[in-house]
C-alpha cells in the first residue's frame, strides 16, 4: 500500500522462511498509533530527534498468522497491532547559503513561510537554524478547523505550517492571493502540485517530479537558493527601466502632440515636416535603446512595483504641458527674435524638441537628484548626449537640404542651452511635487485591492537559472513529506 497523506504510512507484504509479515513505515506519530504499547524510552528518543531537527521515519512489523498468512494483498485494516522496530533518522541540514538567501528575500520585502508535511518540532528547529522567526507553528488540523476568514488571520500569525496535506498547501496559497498578495510557491514533489498551480508563480527544480515540473512556471537549474533573490532583483530592475521609457515616452509624445496642434492653429505652414517628425522619432528612440543598462535606485529594488495605467496617465498629463511650455518659448524665439521662415523654424523646433525629450530621461529616471544622488549608466549617458549632438549637427550636413533643414544661427544655441537647463530644472521641481502628492504611484508598489485571476498561459514552462539537485530547506524530495 503506497504512502498517502491521510494515513501518512506505507506498507509492504514480505515473505521469508518464517512466513509472511507486514512492514509499515512512515510518520512516527502515525506508525506509533498503530503499534502495541511503545516504551517511554523510544518516545523520548523520538522527541529528542525531532528537537534536533532531524527527519525521522518509524518502522514497525507484524507477523501474519492463520488465514491471513496466506493472503497476497494488504488493506488499511491490516495496519494494526504492529510491533515497533525502530527509527530511521536522517540528518538533513539546511543548504549552505540558505540563511543568507532568506535574509536577502526579507530585505526585498518578501515574506517566507514554510509549508511542510514534517513534524512541527522539526520545522520549527529548521526555521531557528535559518534565522526565521517561527512564531506560532500551525498544523494541518488548525488549517482544517479554520474557515477562510479565520485562516487568513492565522496566516498572518504563523511562519510554519506543519503536517499539512497538499490540499492544505493550496488552500493557504489561495487565501494569501485573496488578500491581494502576490504568492510564489517553491516545491518539487507530487504533493506540491496543487499549491504550485494555485500560486501566482509556481517554482520547481529540474530534479523534481514530472507532475511538479508541469505545474510550475519556473524551473530552477542551479543549486543556490540565492538565485530566487537574484531573479527578484533583476525583475524589478527590468520593470523600473521599462517604466522610465514609458513615462518619458508618453509625457514627451503628449507634449509634442499638444505643441504641434497649437502651432498649427496660428502658423501658415506645417510646424514640422512628416520626414522630420519621423527622423526625430528615430533618433529619440535610438537614444533610449540604452535604458536597459541603466542603474536603478536601491529604494526601487526594496519593494515591488505595479503597473498602474491611471498613474501613467496622470504623469503624462502633468509633465506633457511642461514640455509644451518650452516648445512655445522656442516658437517665440524663432518667430519674434530670429524672424524665421518655415525651414529655419522647423530646424529650430526639431533641434530643441529632440534635445529636451532626450535629456529629460536623466530627470525622469529617478526620484532622486540626478547625477548627484543617482548616476545614470555610462551607455545611457553616451547614447543620449550623442543623439542630441547629432540632432544639432544634421542641419549643417549635406543631408540638410533633402530633409528640409537649414543651418541655425549661433545665438539660437545659446538660447537652446538656457531652454534645456530651465526645462530640466522645472521638471525636477515638478517631479518632487508630483511624487509628494502620489507617493505610492508608478514605482511605489504596495498592495492593490484587485488581484488578477488569470496568471499564466497553461502548458508553457519558463526555464530560468536557479536551484536544482540539492533540495532547499523548504522543498521536498520526491515522495517524502517535506514542504
Amino acid at each position: 500500500m503506497p504512502f498517502d497523506h491521510e494515513r501518512r504510512t506505507a506498507s509492504v507484504l514480505v515473505e521469508d522462511d518464517d512466513g509472511r509479515m507486514i512492514v509499515t513505515k512512515g510518520a512516527p506519530e502515525a506508525v506509533l498509533a498503530r503499534c502495541a504499547p511503545v516504551a517511554d524510552q523510544a518516545r523520548a528518543v523520538l522527541e529528542a530527534e525531532f528537537a534536533a531537527g532531524n527527519r525521522v521515519v518509524a518502522v514497525a512489523t507484524r507477523r501474519l498468522t492463520g488465514d491471513a498468512a496466506r493472503r497476497t494483498t494488504l488493506s488499511q485494516a491490516d495496519e494494526h497491532d504492529l510491533a515497533f522496530r525502530g527509527l530511521l533518522v536522517f540528518l538533513d541540514p539546511p543548504k549552505a547559503g540558505a540563511e543568507q538567501a532568506l535574509r536577502r528575500l526579507a530585505g526585498l520585502g518578501i515574506t517566507v513561510k514554510v509549508l511542510t508535511g514534517d513534524n512541527p518540532a522539526v520545522a520549527a528547529k529548521l526555521c531557528a537554524d535559518l534565522g526565521l522567526p517561527a512564531g506560532r507553528v500551525l498544523t494541518g488540523q488548525d488549517v482544517e478547523a479554520a474557515d477562510d476568514s479565520r485562516l487568513a488571520a492565522l496566516i498572518e500569525q504563523a511562519v510554519v505550517f506543519a503536517r499539512v496535506s497538499p490540499e492544505h498547501k493550496a488552500r493557504i496559497v489561495r487565501a494569501q492571493r485573496r488578500n491581494g498578495l502576490d504568492v510564489a510557491f517553491l516545491g518539487d514533489g507530487v504533493n506540491d502540485a496543487p499549491a504550485l498551480h494555485a500560486a501566482d508563480v509556481g517554482i520547481s527544480v529540474d530534479a523534481a517530479t514530472d507532475v511538479a515540473k508541469d505545474a510550475a512556471d519556473v524551473l530552477l537549474l542551479e543549486k543556490d537558493l540565492a538565485i530566487l533573490a537574484d531573479g527578484v532583483i533583476q525583475g524589478r530592475q527590468i520593470f523600473a527601466n521599462t517604466m522610465k521609457y514609458v513615462l518619458m515616452g508618453t509625457s514627451s509624445n503628449f507634449g509634442n502632440m499638444f505643441s504641434a496642434a497649437a502651432a498649427s492653429a496660428f502658423l501658415p505652414f506645417l510646424p514640422m515636416l512628416p520626414s522630420q517628425i519621423l527622423l526625430n522619432n528615430l533618433l529619440y528612440d535610438s537614444s533610449q535603446l540604452a535604458i536597459p543598462t541603466d542603474n536603478v535606485d536601491p529604494e526601487q529594488l526594496r519593494r515591488p512595483s505595479r503597473w498602474d495605467v491611471s498613474s501613467i496617465r496622470r504623469f503624462m498629463l502633468f509633465f506633457g504641458p511642461v514640455s509644451s511650455l518650452f516648445d512655445f518659448v522656442t516658437f517665440a524665439v524663432m518667430l519674434g527674435v530670429l524672424h524665421a521662415g518655415p525651414p529655419l523654424f522647423r530646424t529650430g523646433w526639431f533641434v530643441e524638441s529632440l534635445a529636451t525629450q532626450v535629456l529629460v530621461v536623466f530627470a525622469i529616471r529617478t526620484r532622486r537628484v540626478p547625477f548627484f544622488r543617482s548616476r545614470p549608466s555610462l551607455p545611457l549617458t553616451v547614447a543620449a548626449l550623442s543623439v542630441v549632438v547629432l540632432g544639432a549637427v544634421i542641419p549643417v550636413t549635406p543631408l540638410a537640404g533633402a530633409l528640409g533643414f537649414q543651418p541655425l544661427p549661433g545665438p539660437f544655441f545659446a538660447v537652446l542651452g538656457l531652454i534645456v537647463v530651465a526645462y530640466l530644472a522645472l521638471v525636477e521641481l515638478a517631479k518632487r511635487r508630483f511624487f509628494r502628492a502620489a507617493p505610492e504611484t508608478l514605482a511605489g508598489g504596495g498592495r492593490t485591492a484587485a488581484h488578477p485571476t488569470h496568471r499564466r498561459a497553461h502548458g508553457f514552462s519558463t526555464v530560468a537559472a536557479a536551484l536544482a539537485a540539492g533540495r532547499p530547506p523548504s522543498a521536498p524530495r520526491e515522495g517524502d513529506q517535506g514542504p
